[in-house]
């Protein structure tokens, strides 16, 4: 539309949000513009004309497109109308058409079943005179003996008269059936009786061929009659058998048993010569008579063990003479299953031909006898076992002729499994049930004895230990132990009987023998700790209460860390497995790391300053451990990760107390502060021990700090702290009244050997074999664990010194003798040793590639 100016608006009226007023205000924005209101009137009504007439077409163009809908609809509906009607008619007509054939072939059906009925009485007919024309036959061939067309015969009376089960109410064809039963069982009597009197009297050889066809037609009659004479054979050529060895005590003997198999074997050479043509091979006479004699044999043989057992004069049976009939025995088994073709069949009378049993071998069928009293074999290795401990614990560890290596084992482990196996598979050829459970039991009882009187004790029962060679074959062979058992235990698993499988369980044995290279690991660590004593005599000699500066690393820490590593060095150089050189190095650090906490509390009092050196020489010792790891590796090898991080985790316990002791009394708040930043515990105990470290022992010096400590404890800020700290609880600072005629150095003595109990100012031998029993009752060393506290390491104890020495071998009564004479149960010695080997085996189960180089990797299994 145009506006009053001259311009044209793009579709103004046409927009969503149109307002009038701003459209008026548009087109008369001035009051110059009024004078154009009749053109703009004028506009507006011939465009209001344009959109009527728009309307109104878009009307009409509406009301004839419905008007057409409409009328397609209609006709859509009558064209269906018109096709179901013409489908109505189509279903009709075939209707009409189906009945139309329907009647057409009516008479042909009905001439179909006709044609159908008379075929199958044709059939009846010609089937029923075949039948009583082969009745007939057959009776008379039956008088006259003449067994080969009888077989034939019987077999079609009897298919024949199998088509006549549905025709039995009729009089006739019942009066059939029974005369045909009668003929069946007349034949049975018959061929019965002429084996009977044939064999009676010996003229098998002159009418072999009659008896031969006569078994074709007792294979006709079916399974019950060929039972029937196999079972009758069977019982007659064992007559003079049972006769023979059950009516005569001395022939029915085990000394006798021999004659017994050689019996039955001249019974098979005869069966072979003269009888074995009688017989179709698919009946197994052979094999029947030998199962017949296998189940007489075995009857026998029940009573006679359970006779033996009964013994008036109370002597037990000869196991020498029982495993001989008992060898007898299976060599017997073992050839009736090679002549039989093992597991082709074996089956008992009654069930000869049934194809449907299920077959078995020859094994067991006679030893299956001896089973119940094969305890008397067990026992006798138990007792053969029980003598062989002894004569191990007296042998040396390495024979005097052979040069050590670094997979050395000791001799009489390898000759003990070396006995287990053959033991093992003469047991699994007597028995798979209980005895051979029974004997795992056993062996079990004696790998323990082994551990633990034997391995232990070549650990424990010398007053300095084993050599450093002695100690690794010692390790080497717990090892080998521990794998071999572990082997011998899946062995078993795999031949005892099924039912039995679970309860075969060696685990105990085998954390017997991790126990003892857990020992054998920490008896080489103690040759290091021998070697560091000097080192750590000079630390204890150090005035650390007056020392002002602090320098370079102190002289005692090279020393220490020269003496480690030449040990170390030679020890690794003969661990050849990467997992115990691992052990080694981390209980080494374990070692070290707590004895130097236990000098640190030997050394008090200790200045700030000398603190501060302490500390700076354990950066250095945590450094020079570090490099155990590739003490024997090639050079420029990168030290190991995994052990650089452990020896960090191990020495960090040290940090807290030192930096604790470096801070001064003077503030007070300083020092509660430092501790409980570092140590990070409300026990006042343990905070007198830190005064005590630092030379404040005077009650009016330690009372102001200590009712600081306990107000600072108490504040909101703290209550969230631990209430002790292990690594100071663990601390033994408690001094010993010294001797009258001591003076200050028996003081300064007395307080280093009560501090110190595992590190006396002068190597006592003894103490060697007392820690390494506390180890091994205790389960709590420092094996592998780089949790532990001092407290819980036995380092810093003073209850060592009255634990035994060795282990005493077990008694009658399982008890043995400690160092002060008195008498201590053996087993839970045992027991603990088992529970040490679980831990150190769960701890050395992740370790890698680590300390010596090994070229040559000689498995010990060989052995």
């Amino acid at each position: 539309m145009p506006q009053a100016n001259g311009t044209t608006p793009a579709d103004a009226l046409d927009s969503v949000d149109y307002d009038p007023i701003d459209h008026l205000n548009a087109l008369f924005s001035h009051s110059s513009t009024l004078s154009t209101v009749p053109k703009v009137s004028a506009a507006l009504r011939r465009h209001q004309d344009e959109l009527d007439r728009d309307i109104n077409s878009l009307v009409r163009v509406q009301t004839t497109t419905d008007s057409d809908s409409v009328r397609r609809i209609q006709d859509a509906k009558s064209e269906l109308e018109e096709l179901f009607a013409k489908i109505e008619g189509v279903r009709e007509r075939a209707l009409e058409t189906e009945r139309a054939i329907t009647e057409m072939t009516a008479d042909i059906k009905r001439l179909d079943s006709t044609k159908k009925n008379l075929t199958l009485s044709m059939t009846a007919l010609k089937r029923l005179q075949m039948l009583t024309t082969a009745y007939e036959q057959l009776r008379g061939l039956s008088q006259s003996r003449q067994y080969r067309e009888c077989a034939h015969l019987l077999q079609a009376v009897i298919q024949l008269m199998a088509h006549f089960k549905s025709y039995r109410s009729i009089d006739q064809i019942a009066a059939l059936s029974k005369n045909v039963a009668d003929v069946q069982r007349e034949l049975l009597e018959q061929v019965c009786e002429d084996f009977e009197v044939t064999f009676a009297r010996g003229e098998v050889q002159q009418k072999r061929s009659m008896l031969a066809e006569a078994c074709l037609v007792m294979d006709a009659l079916g399974d019950q009659a060929r039972s029937r004479l196999v079972t009758w054979y069977c019982n007659t050529q064992l007559r003079e058998y049972r006769q023979v060895f059950r009516g005569n005590d001395e022939a029915g003997s085990l000394d006798n048993i021999a004659r017994r198999y050689s019996w039955f074997n001249r019974m098979l050479k005869t069966y072979d010569a003269e009888h074995a043509m009688l017989f179709p091979a698919s009946w197994r006479v052979n094999e029947m008579l030998a199962n017949a004699f296998c189940e007489t044999t075995r009857d026998d043989y029940k009573g006679i063990l359970q006779r033996s057992m009964r013994r008036t004069d109370g002597q037990p049976p000869d196991v020498n003479l029982l495993l001989s009939c008992l060898q007898e025995t299976l060599d017997f088994e073992h050839s009736l299953e090679k002549r039989f073709a093992a597991g082709e069949s074996r089956s008992s009378m009654d069930t000869v031909t049934s194809s449907e049993e299920k077959r078995h071998g020859f094994s067991q069928a006679i030893s299956e006898a001896f089973e119940p009293y094969l305890s008397i074999w067990v026992e006798s290795q138990d007792k053969q076992l029980a003598t062989l401990i002894p004569k191990y614990r007296q042998q040396p560890i390495k024979p005097p002729d052979e040069e050590f290596n670094s997979q050395l084992v000791i001799p009489s482990s390898t000759e003990l499994f070396h006995q287990y196996r053959v033991t093992l598979a003469q047991c699994a050829k007597l028995s798979t049930g209980s005895r051979l459970l029974e004997l795992s039991r056993t062996f079990g009882k004696y790998l323990d004895a082994y551990a633990q009187q034997v391995l232990f004790y070549h650990l424990a029962d010398k007053t300095s230990g084993p050599s450093v060679e002695g100690a690794v074959i010692i390790l080497n062979t717990a090892d080998y132990c521990f794998t071999t058992t572990s082997q011998l235990e899946e062995k078993i698993k795999s031949r005892v009987d099924e039912e039995l499988r679970e309860k075969v369980d060696m685990q105990s044995q085998a954390d017997a023998f991790m126990g003892v290279a857990a020992a054998a690991v920490r008896a080489l660590v103690h040759k290091t700790e021998i070697d560091c004593e000097p080192a750590w005599r000079e630390m204890r000699a150090v005035p650390w209460s007056r020392m002002e500066n602090v320098g370079d690393q102190s002289s005692y820490v090279s020393v220490l860390l020269q003496r480690v590593k030449d040990r170390s060095r030679e020890i690794l150089k003969c661990l050849h497995k990467p997992q115990y050189a691992r052990a080694y190095c981390d209980n080494l650090v374990d070692s070290l790391t707590n004895t130097y906490i236990v000098n640190i509390a030997a050394s008090k009092p200790i200045s700030e300053t000398g603190a501060e050196q302490m500390l700076l020489d354990s950066y250095v010792l945590k450094k020079g451990f570090a490099e155990l790891a590739t003490l024997n590796a090639e050079p420029g090898t990168p030290p190991n990760a995994a052990f650089v991080k452990r020896v960090t985790q191990t020495t960090a316990k040290l940090d807290p107390l030192l930096k604790t002791l470096q801070v001064r009394a003077s503030p007070p708040e300083g020092l509660v502060q430092a501790y409980l930043i570092h140590i990070r515990d409300r026990s006042e105990l343990n905070f007198r021990k830190i005064l005590d470290l630092k030379g404040i022992t005077r009650k009016p010096e330690q009372h102001p700090l200590i009712e600081l400590f306990n107000a600072h404890k108490a504040s909101p800020s703290n209550e969230s702290l631990p209430a002790s700290n292990p690594l100071i609880a663990g601390l033994q600072l408690t001094v010993q009244t010294a001797a009258a005629t001591g003076g200050l150095a028996a003081l300064k003595d007395n307080a280093i050997a009560s501090s110190t109990p595992s590190l006396p100012a002068r190597f006592d031998p003894a103490n060697f074999g007392t820690a390494l029993m506390n180890a091994a009752r205790d389960a709590g060393d420092r094996i592998a664990s780089p949790h532990l506290g001092v407290g819980g390491s036995g380092a810093m104890t003073t209850q060592t010194a009255s634990r035994t020495t060795s282990p005493p071998p077990a008694g009658g009564d399982g008890l043995g003798i400690n160092g002060d004479g008195e008498r201590v149960p053996v087993a839970s010695l045992n027991e603990n040793l088992k529970s040490f080997g679980k831990f150190f085996r769960r701890d050395v189960g992740s370790f890698g590639g680590f300390g010596k180089k090994d070229d040559s990797r000689r498995s010990l299994e060989r052995r």
